[in-house]
Order: C-alpha cells, then sequence, then structure tokens
C-alpha cells in the first residue's frame, strides 16, 4: 500500500533565481506548500532558493504556478527550473539551513520603507514593539545596507550581534506569522537601542570636543525619550544628526530659517536645495503640487525623494531651497523618521550627513568626529550599517518618472542587460555623480550613489564599494571599462586592473556611454540618432564634447552634428564661473563688435578683457561644444548666475527662471562643417542679447532659449533621419534633467514622427554612465571586439 500512495506522487527539485532572499520568499514557499499539502523543504543557497517538493501532480503543478504568480510583493523572479526526481515519501514541509557554495548568483534585496502592518504597531500603546524604532518583518526593513554576505541569513548580517529574546523566536519560526524567518526580527527586549548623544553647541568653545561629547544624555533633554528629546533638538533650532538605513543625516525644522541657515553655513552648502520630510500625503500637498505618479513614489516601498513644483507661500523656510520653484520631497521610511515626523508635526530638512564634497557619514566614530562641529545631538543606535546609501532622487514630468539618483531603495536590484555579457563586466563610470556598474550574463548591477570622484574619501568609498558588491555576488570580471578622460580617477583605477591574459579593458566615449545606457535602459540595441546633452566628456578629439549628436549602437557610433564649439577660458574655472562662458559664447557671436552696455561685461570690469584675450589666445582654453556651458553662459548674461556652487546650478537657475506659458522660439541655424552638423549657438546668444537690450524680461528670454534650442536640435535630428533612415533617437546627459527642455524637446520630436527613448530606471546624467559602459563592454565581447 505505501507503495502504491508513493507511486501516486511526483517529487521536482526546483531553483528560483532573482531578488529572493530577504523578501519573505521562503516564508511564501512553506505556505503554498502546506496549503496544497505537499512535503519537502526550501532553502536560501549562495545561487538562489532551493526547493524539493512532493505530492500528487496536480497539486505540485498548482504549486509551480503559484510560486510565479503569488510571489511576495518585493520579490522580482527571473527564472525557474525544474527537474523530476524520484518520490521518497516523507511528509511535511519545512525550511532547512541555507548552505554555501563557491558560485554565488543570489541577487540582494535593496532597503525597503516601513510597511503599514508595521507602521500600526509602532503606533499601536497596546503592542509590544510600541514605538521600537527597529520594527520591521519580511515585507520591510534594512536589506541592502545591513549584508555582510550571502546567504541573506542574520549571522550574515549586522543583526549577528543581536540575540532573539524568546517571543521574537517564536515569531521568527511561527509559519503563521508574517515575522516568519524575518532576519532583521527585533523588539525591544533584544533589539538595537536608540539614544540620543551630545555633539555639543556650534561654535568656540563647543563641548563636542570636551569630556562630553557623544556622553548619552549630554544634549537637551537629558536622560529622557531619545524622540522626545531629539525633536526638543529640533525645535530650539538645533542641528540633529540622525542614524538612518544607509548612513548619518543632518535635521533642522524646515520652517525655521535662523537654523537652515546656520545648517547651511555649517556643512558648506552655499546653494543647492534641501531635501524635506513630511509625514504624509496630506502634508506633502501643502507643499506641493502632487499628480498620481508623484503620490506613487511618494508612497511607494522605496521612498525616494521626489521633486515636485512649489505651492505658492508653502511654509518652508527661504532657505531650504533658494531660488527654486520645487522641493525635494520625501515620506518617512524608518520608524525613527515615522516618529520623528509624529512627534515634531511640522516638515523637517533631511539632508545627508557630511560636509560639502564628501561622502555621507555612516560608520558611528566617522560620523561623531566629522559631524561635531555641525550637530548640536546625534539621534543614533548600535546597528551597524554595513554598506553606504544615500537618498534616490526623482523628477515627475508629465506623468512620467526620471531618476536622478538611483542609490537607496532601489541599488543593488539588478538591470536587464541585452546583448547579455560573455564575459563578467567592471564599468567605472566617470568623475561626476559617480557609480560603478558590475555585470554578469543578463544581469547589470549598477551600484548606490558614490558621489563626485575628486578626493580621497570618495575614492575610498567607490574601492571599497566594488570589493564589496563583487564579492557579495560572487563577480570576477574579466573586462574593465572606463571613460576615455586620462585624468579621470575611475579611469587611472581601471587601467590598475588591467592583467594580460586575465582582465582586459576597453575605453568608452563618455557620450557613446550615455547613449548606450538610454538603449539598455529601454533594452533596446539600436542603431539610433543618439542626442547627448551634458557639461562635458572627452572627446575622441581630445576636445571637450557636451552637445552631440551621434548615430550610435551599443558597440560603436559615428559622430554626427554638434553644438558649434567655443573656447572655454580657463579650462575648469569656466565650470565655476558661468561668466567666463558668457564671454567666450558672446565673443564667438558679436567679435569685436560686442555691444559695450551689457550689465554681464560691466559687473566683469577689466577682466573681462583678460578672459577674452584668454579664450582668443587659446591659452588654457579649451574648445567645448558642451551645452550645459552654453546653459551657463545665457544664464549669466540674464543676470541669473555669475558664480555656481555646485555642478549644473547656473542652468538649473534658466530653467526655474522661464516661464512655461511662452511658446515663442529663438532661431538657430543648423550648417555643414566638414562631416558634422552644427549648431550655431552663436544664433541663440545674439537673439538672447538682442530681445534683453529690448526690453524683455528675463523668464520669456529664458523660455524661447528654451524652445529655441529644443526646435534647432529637432531639425538636426530630422536631417540626420533624411541621411541613415532613422526614426528613432534617444536622449542623454545631465541637461536632459531640465524639464522644460526635455519636455519641449520629445514634443518637438514627435511632432516630426520620431519614436523617443527617455530614461525610465536609469539617471541621464553621469550617475548612469557606468550602466552604459557596461552595455558597450558586453556588446563589443559579444562581437569580438575586445
Amino acid at each position: 500500500m505505501g507503495t502504491g500512495r508513493a507511486r501516486a506522487r511526483i517529487r521536482v527539485r526546483i531553483r528560483v533565481e532573482g531578488i529572493v532572499q530577504g523578501v519573505g520568499f521562503r516564508p511564501h514557499v512553506h505556505f503554498l506548500a502546506r496549503r496544497l499539502g505537499l512535503s519537502g523543504w526550501v532553502g536560501n543557497d549562495d545561487r538562489g532558493v532551493f526547493i524539493e517538493a512532493e505530492g500528487k501532480p496536480g497539486d505540485v503543478a498548482r504549486f509551480r504556478e503559484d510560486l510565479r504568480d503569488q510571489a511576495p510583493s518585493l520579490a522580482a523572479i527571473h527564472r525557474v527550473t525544474a527537474t523530476a526526481i524520484p518520490a521518497c515519501g516523507d511528509r511535511g514541509f519545512r525550511i532547512v539551513a541555507s548552505r554555501g557554495g563557491t558560485r554565488r548568483f543570489t541577487l540582494v534585496s535593496p532597503d525597503v520603507a516601513t510597511c503599514d502592518d508595521c507602521l500600526a504597531e509602532l503606533f499601536d500603546p497596546a503592542d509590544r514593539r510600541h514605538r521600537h524604532p527597529f520594527v520591521n518583518c519580511t515585507n520591510c526593513g534594512p536589506r541592502f545596507t545591513i549584508i555582510r554576505d550571502v546567504p541573506y541569513d542574520r549571522p550574515a548580517t549586522t543583526m549577528a550581534g543581536f540575540a532573539m529574546c524568546g517571543e521574537c523566536e517564536r515569531e521568527y519560526l511561527d509559519p503563521s506569522d508574517r515575522r516568519f524567518h524575518a532576519q532583521p526580527i527585533c523588539c525591544p527586549a533584544c533589539g538595537p537601542v536608540l539614544r540620543l548623544l551630545d555633539g555639543g553647541l556650534r561654535g568656540e568653545g563647543s563641548p563636542a570636543h570636551g569630556p562630553d561629547a557623544g556622553r548619552p544624555g549630554a544634549g537637551p533633554g537629558g536622560g529622557a525619550d531619545p524622540i522626545a528629546a531629539a525633536v526638543e533638538v529640533l525645535r530650539a533650532g538645533g542641528v540633529l544628526a540622525v542614524k538612518g538605513l544607509g548612513g548619518y543625516h543632518l535635521a533642522v525644522d524646515a520652517t525655521d530659517e535662523e537654523a537652515t541657515r546656520a545648517l547651511r553655513s555649517s556643512k558648506h552648502r552655499e546653494d543647492r536645495p534641501f531635501a524635506v520630510m513630511v509625514p504624509d500625503l496630506r502634508a506633502a500637498r501643502a507643499l506641493c503640487e502632487l499628480d498620481a505618479e508623484g503620490e506613487r513614489l511618494l508612497t511607494g516601498s522605496r521612498r525616494p525623494i521626489v521633486l515636485l513644483p512649489r505651492r505658492p507661500g508653502a511654509a518652508v523656510a527661504g532657505a531650504v531651497a533658494p531660488g527654486d520653484r520645487r522641493l525635494g520631497l520625501m515620506l518617512p521610511y524608518t520608524p525613527v523618521h515615522h516618529l520623528l515626523a509624529a512627534e515634531l508635526a511640522r516638515p523637517y530638512v533631511l539632508t545627508s550627513g557630511n560636509l560639502s564634497d564628501e561622502p555621507i557619514a555612516y560608520r558611528d566614530g566617522d560620523a561623531l568626529s566629522r559631524l561635531a562641529g555641525i550637530a548640536d545631538a546625534f539621534l543614533t543606535h548600535d546597528r551597524p550599517i554595513h554598506v553606504r546609501a544615500d537618498d534616490s532622487v526623482l523628477l515627475v514630468t508629465r506623468g512620467r518618472t526620471v531618476p536622478l539618483r538611483r542609490s537607496r531603495g532601489y541599488a543593488p536590484e539588478p538591470l536587464r542587460l541585452s546583448p547579455p555579457a560573455r564575459r563578467a563586466v567592471l564599468a567605472c563610470g566617470a568623475e561626476l555623480k559617480s557609480t560603478f556598474c558590475l555585470a554578469r550574463q543578463g544581469h547589470a548591477f549598477l551600484s548606490h550613489h558614490i558621489g563626485d570622484l575628486e578626493n580621497y574619501e570618495t575614492l575610498r568609498s567607490f574601492t571599497e564599494g566594488i570589493e564589496h558588491l563583487r564579492r557579495l555576488l560572487g563577480i570576477t570580471p574579466g573586462l574593465v571599462a572606463h571613460d576615455l578622460h586620462p585624468e579621470y580617477l575611475s579611469t587611472k583605477y581601471a587601467l590598475g586592473l588591467e592583467v594580460p591574459g586575465s582582465v582586459d579593458l576597453t575605453g568608452v566615449q563618455h557620450h557613446h556611454a550615455h547613449i548606450a545606457s538610454c538603449l539598455a535602459d529601454n533594452r533596446e540595441t539600436g542603431p539610433v540618432i543618439g542626442v547627448a546633452f551634458d557639461g562635458l566628456g572627452y572627446g575622441t578629439d581630445a576636445t571637450i564634447w557636451g552637445g552631440e549628436f551621434l548615430v550610435a549602437d551599443l558597440a560603436g557610433f559615428t559622430r554626427a552634428g554638434c553644438l558649434a564649439r567655443v573656447p572655454m577660458p580657463g579650462g575648469t574655472a569656466a565650470i565655476r564661473q558661468p561668466w567666463r562662458m558668457a564671454a567666450a559664447h558672446l565673443y564667438a557671436a558679436y567679435g569685436d563688435t560686442l555691444p559695450g552696455n551689457l550689465p554681464v561685461r560691466a559687473r566683469h570690469g577689466s577682466r573681462w578683457d583678460e578672459v577674452v584675450a584668454v579664450a582668443r589666445a587659446g591659452t588654457n582654453s579649451p574648445l567645448t561644444s558642451s551645452a550645459g556651458r552654453l546653459f551657463d553662459a545665457v544664464a549669466a548674461i540674464l543676470g541669473l548666475r555669475d558664480t555656481a556652487t555646485y555642478e549644473g546650478q547656473a542652468a538649473i537657475a534658466l530653467e526655474q527662471c522661464a516661464d512655461p506659458a511662452e511658446k515663442g522660439a529663438y532661431p538657430a541655424r543648423a550648417v555643414d562643417e566638414g562631416t558634422l552638423v552644427t549648431i550655431q549657438a552663436a544664433d541663440l546668444v545674439r537673439a538672447v542679447v538682442e530681445d534683453t537690450r529690448a526690453g524683455a524680461v528675463p523668464a520669456l528670454v529664458s523660455a524661447r532659449f528654451h524652445n529655441g534650442l529644443a526646435a534647432a536640435t529637432a531639425r538636426v535630428c530630422a536631417r540626420l533621419r533624411d541621411d541613415t533612415g532613422l526614426g528613432t533617437v534617444a536622449l542623454s546627459g545631465g541637461v536632459f534633467q531640465n524639464r522644460l527642455l526635455l519636455e519641449g524637446l520629445v514634443a518637438a520630436l514627435g511632432l516630426r514622427g520620431f519614436r523617443v527613448l527617455t530614461h525610465r530606471a536609469v539617471p541621464p546624467n553621469d550617475g548612469g554612465v557606468s550602466f552604459g559602459q557596461a552595455a558597450v563592454a558586453a556588446a563589443r565581447d559579444t562581437l569580438g571586439l575586445v
């Protein structure tokens, strides 16, 4: 009889690959199997999840369907394979111990915002986790930032040092509990401890450097509840350092002008807007205009900063986002944030815990040292952060999302790569907004945001990040892609990795990487007409490109057009001083006949003539076709910005100034210069000057400039279509963070019958360059071009 029963049963060995660890997948499998009366087991290993399931043929078939169709919301299944094996007649279904291995194919989950169930417990006085700052379950909580190794189990995370109490262990082992096998599970009896430490008062005589610095209770509030005491710091106009998921933030009351200005001064962050955290959608709507896509992003499990149109009279200090018609809002994504928001009951600034140009502080000792002169108190805890991760930033335009920074909540979720990589790839990215990308087969793992790769601390963050993610994913690169710029630290790092016969290198031109990034982001291979507008990138002719028209596929490109080239007087000094680019563009437009009463010229006196002379002579004045520098020039001509304290500031001011209702456009010719079609930027510059001298206000001039550039760009694309037969245009580069230009150009191209590709999951700025490099390297390798 037993043999007959065994024959009526079948058994399968199933392998599930994708993001299936840290997302409640094993409990999900356990539930499905028990519901169908199957026997067997499920476990984690270094490739994903392994399963053996035995039961009636129909039940096993249903189980395999339900694995995909009813997967947990946080899971991303990429492949399921099954093999029939002999039935063994066992009974019961269990979760077994994880297995290690030498080949790692596990995909790691990003960090996940606090779910509604945990939030309800957090604010329920009758719940044992009431006001517990680390409440989490299988559906939410820290993931990537606490993982030290795979498989994803508690001993391989920074929760390893916290032994579960009896109650938590019971929940962890109960298949009916939503904390069944939740690795970061904890409660007030056994979890991390939140503390408020004194940071000292800013200024001369600060105790931050004395014997009381870092002591519990030394700051305002004494030995009180740390959340309540932290809120008192904010209400008193102080700066609070808050330990989050991927590092420390600095917080101030967003309605307090003096506190916000003091934070700017302490951080050496003169103008760049601060992000603001609000408790809920109601508070968000009071500050900004929200559409359905904005609401979805704000309330989703990733919780990025979302750039939104600011309402007139929005109740935040002017110093939060000076001169910007937008606000970067986010909703709480950790229990600590929720508790602070509920207690403070007003918006608060939450900006990365660092000085300007440094990576975010994430180790406790480093944070206490680096932020002691800024923060009046530290709201911290004893759960270590293993990987730093800044907040992600997204822009919503006409119901579509444009990612500006892909980091916490998104990294290291894989992106699809087609064609798949024949060899494992490391792409080292650019310099500004640095990221790196690891690729294996059909997956590309774009890193968290590193920052501008211009100093030792950021370089160390870059190299440590590569080593950690490479080890976590088990990727040993055989091919390394890098930018062509010889002075980028990322290029120098890549060149140091070349090992003949083991690791090959491939250089990728900066703007080709931009277009490849857009192609791969849309799962296309080209060829397309690529429009790459940004600040700068090293060209194949050793000049500075940045306003490019490429005929490109993933493997290669031909430069087909550009903006007219002008000198960049003083080199990188022209990036920090946009008036220099105004001098260069005005000289290109007028020569020695420049009208003498231009305010931008008058503001700089004899220095203007010196800069023009430098540009004319070509001394330390590399030629550039940069669209970003053209925007800088127009901003300076209109008196919006003569200097810039951060990259792109003048161009942002020009966009913010523009009247979106204005439909007029300045004409600009496109002429043949050798093999290139060149947009005559001088036409646009002369129109700006003449309109301004005729009394047009900057809002109209800016709008007409934007519209004129969009129209000229669309005309060049039409000419290239006539030459190539290509009807698809890919838009990439940091200039396409400009909502007005992006929307205007997409509309102009649409009217001409083009199919337009824009970024969907990867930033158009240099944060997406490493992904483009990886796609180029994989395509070249497939074709045997490396």
